[in-house]
């Protein structure tokens, strides 16, 4: 159960990320939803239309984020090889002191 759990809490970060391409988090969550967000964005630009879809709606919620992912992502990365996100430290959390980043998709 708390393995299913944390990969809704990965899915739904990622699926944030896309559609609004900011979000803030710790930095370990931020490590492993720029792994999620990366490989979808190279299916997206590599795959066909229809193995790209498939493969984006079992990770991803949200069909805009899907949409956006195979409208406006897949162009604005067409040139670019990796290295779609960026992690921009913030400091620490008041409450247990846990590194805060900024994970955000690059221009």
């Amino acid at each position: 159960m708390q393995r299913d759990r944390r990969q809704s809490v990965l899915r739904s970060m990622a699926t944030s990320l896309i559609l609004f391409e900011k979000i803030k988090t710790t930095e370990c969550r931020a490590k492993q939803v720029r792994g999620i967000v990366e490989n979808l964005i190279t299916k997206a630009k590599t795959k066909t239309t229809h193995t790209a879809i498939r493969a984006i709606g079992a990770v991803v919620f949200d069909k805009n984020a899907s949409k956006k992912l195979l409208e406006v992502l897949k162009e604005r990365y067409k040139e670019r090889s990796g290295g779609y996100t960026r992690i921009v430290k913030m400091g620490f959390r008041v409450g247990d002191s846990a590194k805060v980043v900024s994970l955000q998709l690059v221009e």
